[in-house]
């Protein structure tokens, strides 16, 4: 299912002013430990053309991401993810891996599958890393705190401390020295299917916010 997505560059003072009014009504997301939020770490792979990075540098209304996602820089969870998007519309396959599959993928390898199926991320990444030479190219990390809502399945999501490193086999490494990226470093991110409730709106309304098709992956590239 296809899921809307918006997203909206804030200067600071925006940030914490919906962050607060967010707090007092929505539940955090359970991802959160502690009021600080949590870090996501993604390792994102290309093909032999970087075609998912020339997609979004031209601004493609219909292009896929393909990448592999941890939290708080623990290995516990590993997921496999691909996304597509169509315009202001995004949809994910995302499955779990072992170390050991992670290993494979950031060599450029393919994994063993269960099956052979094209809604399975694990199909999906062999595929591309066969007929396409997918490849690890970059690894991007930010600061998030992120709330939620039953009603329109809503996501609220506040990234900030956008950083990157090309240090692609080191995925995963607490010691991993970043860059940081200071173009847009705070980003507010809304996601639902099909309605947003509205005095969600209302709380996201501050009159400067101005909405764009930021990229982090591209952003990180560049």
């Amino acid at each position: 299912m296809y899921r809307v997505e918006d997203k909206y560059v804030c200067q600071e003072i925006e940030y914490r002013l919906i962050q607060k009014r967010l707090e007092s009504v929505l539940r955090a997301d359970d991802n959160q430990s502690g009021d600080n939020g949590y870090i996501v770490t993604s390792v994102y792979f290309d093909d032999l053309y970087d075609t998912h990075f020339r997609d979004s540098v031209d601004g493609n209304s219909m292009r896929e991401k393909y990448r592999i996602r941890i939290y708080d820089h623990s290995l516990d969870v590993i997921k496999l993810e691909v996304k597509y998007k169509r315009y202001n519309r995004v949809m994910k396959r995302s499955c779990e891996i072992s170390e050991e599959q992670l290993e494979s993928l950031l060599s450029g390898k393919c994994i063993c599958q269960s099956e052979l199926s094209l809604d399975d991320p694990v199909t999906l990444f062999n595929l591309a890393i066969k007929e396409r030479g997918l490849q690890p190219k970059i690894i991007v990390e930010y600061d998030r705190k992120a709330y939620v809502f039953k009603s329109g399945n809503v996501r609220i999501t506040f990234d900030r401390n956008l950083r990157a490193s090309c240090q692609v086999k080191r995925f995963g490494d607490k010691n991993l020295i970043y860059k940081y990226i200071n173009e847009m470093s705070n980003v507010l991110e809304v996601k639902y299917d099909e309605f947003l409730p509205g005095f969600i709106s209302q709380l996201l309304e501050t009159g400067n916010m101005s909405q764009t098709s930021y990229s982090k992956y591209r952003i990180c590239r560049e």
